[in-house]
Order: structure tokens, then C-alpha cells, then sequence
């Protein structure tokens, strides 16, 4: 599977594709590097993201996953980049329970791109986070979506998932 890493405000990431999408983004560096042009690209969307020209990644995501996470994926999607919502608010939208909304959320193969980091906790609180350092990871990605301006490519939602989403992995 080819891989490639870049490093970031938050730590070094590793990007990995499969059939021509994104299927994972982990913290560290990989151990194998293989720069396809699908991962530059994706390095270079994840470095305008950073430098705060970009808010919406363009890029085929294939995350493996059940129907229902693929579900509360999409709907992370759909959070506009500098908003947030609960894990309630997305519960009650997919009718489903906060704790299984928080299992998908932390199940999330492909973080930033899906953003996993715009769930917070009832009242605002800023709750967990799985990725880089935690909860202070999460809060960098948030304020630097405040910051940010927004690029014109429309909603995150809009943007198809690869055909293979939907999947998981025999």
C-alpha cells in the first residue's frame, strides 16, 4: 500500500491510498514512502490546509468501515470547517446514541480529511480525541479552522466517497 508522510504543526502524519483514494491517515512516519501523485497531492492539500489557505480537502476517500460508520463519517462531513457539533446533535440526526456516534467518531480511519475533530462534547466541552497529542491536538485543528479562510470548493458533503467506501476490508 503506497504511503507517504509530511510533517505538520501537529506532528509528523503518513497518508496511505489504496485503488486511487486515501484510505488512512495516521500520526508518524511511515516506514515505507511511496510518492504517487494522488499522496503528493494529498500532502499538498494537507499543507495549504495548515497554512490556512484551505478548509475543504478535494481528494477520493475510501475509508473502510460498517454502514453505520460510514453514516456518522458522512455527517462529519458535512460540519462546516470552524463549526462544531455534539456527539447529541449527530446522534439525534442519524437516530442513533451519543456512544456509538463517539465509537464511530474514534473508529475514523482517515482523521483531518473526515473531520473527526468538529465533535465535541455536550455543552461545548471539547472531549477526546484519538489523534497526535490528544485533546490539545484537536483544539489546534479547531482554532486553525477558525482562522482560516475559507477556499470555494463548496461543502466537504458534496465531495463523493471512492467506490470502495463502504467496505470493510475481507
Amino acid at each position: 500500500m503506497p504511503q507517504l508522510s509530511c510533517l505538520t504543526p501537529i506532528g509528523e502524519v503518513t497518508l496511505s491510498a489504496e485503488d486511487d483514494a486515501i484510505v488512512a491517515l495516521d500520526w508518524g512516519r511511515g516506514r515505507d514512502q511511496s510518492p504517487t501523485p494522488l499522496l503528493r497531492d494529498a500532502v499538498g492539500q494537507l499543507q495549504d490546509y495548515f497554512d490556512g489557505v484551505r478548509t475543504i480537502f478535494d481528494l477520493p476517500l475510501a475509508p473502510f468501515g460498517s454502514a453505520f460508520q460510514q453514516r456518522v463519517w458522512a455527517a462529519l462531513r458535512a460540519i462546516p470547517p470552524g463549526e462544531t457539533r455534539s456527539y447529541g446533535d449527530l446522534a439525534r440526526l442519524l437516530g442513533s446514541s451519543a456512544r456509538a456516534i463517539g465509537q464511530a467518531n474514534g473508529a475514523n480511519p482517515i482523521p483531518i480529511l473526515i473531520p473527526c475533530h468538529r465533535v465535541v462534547a455536550a455543552g461545548g466541552r471539547i472531549g477526546g480525541y484519538s489523534g497526535g497529542d490528544g485533546a490539545p491536538t484537536k483544539r489546534v485543528l479547531l482554532e486553525l479552522e477558525r482562522r482560516a479562510r475559507p477556499n470555494s470548493d463548496g461543502p466537504q458533503a458534496d465531495l463523493p466517497l471512492h467506490p470502495a467506501a463502504g467496505t470493510t476490508p475481507p
